[in-house]
């Protein structure tokens, strides 16, 4: 098989019949055998009825029913094991990835890359989510030490050895592109225009946006505990050098009159430094109590098509 297409679905089922279709006309031209693979991440809208009906009709295409929902980056990963291609695309089943750039990932990967980024030219966001993904990113490069540009998606494709290095990955929250740049493989970017999604709206709340940033940070990164040392050491050096002032004028001079309010202040500035630091300390626990459990990332409900059992 040369190329395997992964495509997460949920909360878009008009837009599967269509995504199909423009898929399968693309690809066709490229003159390469090709699988799609429908993950249905247990959307509520039933598109998994409409992923039955495309595997009827269409062999080349493989329908994967997860037991309940997992979330985006495990129905992801899910498709990629699945995945029996050469090189592997990953995009949207939204339609605002247009199937029509494939020809371009193609011609980019003949060149030698291993991974080929897509950017958006102009992202169909509001100026809200534009903002709230460059300021998550923003902190995600500082805390990680990466340099991940927020208008990339997850429109993509990658040689094998790429994605078996990915799924040797077994952490619980997970991230496709993020851990694709960890990996360093020889990659570049191409600029492509979305379009409006097609049908449905985004599951992204902004409530599910905090807890994906936070997961992710705390799962990639240990400089938030070290932020925490930094702030414990840098106010108790502050504190006693205060302390010794106090000392030294009460000796030198006689006068102490401190108020109640800057000790309050003080107690509740250190409370609160030290809840935080507890707090960002409970997220690393969990984090290590998750993946000390070792359950399956995802569980798989059914599958049609299936391309493994094949080769």
């Amino acid at each position: 098989m040369d190329i395997s297409v992964v495509i997460p679905v949920y909360g878009c089922r008009e837009a599967v019949p269509e995504l199909h279709k423009r898929l399968v006309a693309t690809l066709e031209q490229t003159g390469r055998t090709f699988e799609i693979i429908l993950v249905d991440d247990c959307c509520p809208q039933g598109s998994w009825i409409e992923i039955k009906k495309i595997c009827e009709a269409d062999t080349r295409v493989e329908g994967i029913h997860l037991s309940r929902n997992f979330g985006q980056m495990r129905a992801i990963t899910a498709g990629l094991q699945k995945s029996v291609g050469d090189l592997v695309i990953v995009m949207d089943c939204d339609l605002q990835d247009r199937p029509e750039f494939i020809p371009q990932f193609l011609d980019k990967i003949d060149e030698g890359y291993d991974i080929v980024y897509s950017k958006r030219k102009e992202r169909k966001d509001s100026a809200i989510v534009k903002a709230l993904s460059r300021s998550f990113y923003a902190v995600y490069n500082y805390l990680s030490d990466m340099k991940y540009d927020f208008e990339v998606g997850n429109y993509s494709i990658a040689r094998r050895k790429v994605v078996d290095s990915f799924l040797e990955m077994k952490e619980q929250n997970r991230d496709y592109i993020m851990f694709l740049m960890w990996l360093g493989y020889n990659d570049t970017t191409i600029e492509i225009e979305g379009d409006e999604r097609f049908a449905g709206e985004s599951s992204y709340t902004f409530r599910k946006k905090v807890n994906l940033a936070i997961s992710i940070i705390t799962e990639q990164s240990n400089k938030p505990l070290i932020m925490a040392m930094k702030a414990g050491l840098g106010i108790a050096a502050i504190s006693a050098i205060f302390i010794i002032y106090l000392l030294i004028r009460n000796f030198a001079v006689g006068d102490l009159d401190m108020g109640w309010p800057s000790m309050i202040a003080s107690i509740y500035l250190m409370g609160g430094l030290t809840l935080s630091a507890i707090g960002i300390v409970g997220l690393y626990i969990g984090n290590i109590f998750s993946e000390s459990k070792s359950r399956p990332i995802y569980v798989i409900s059914e599958v049609l098509n299936d391309h493994q059992e094949r080769t």
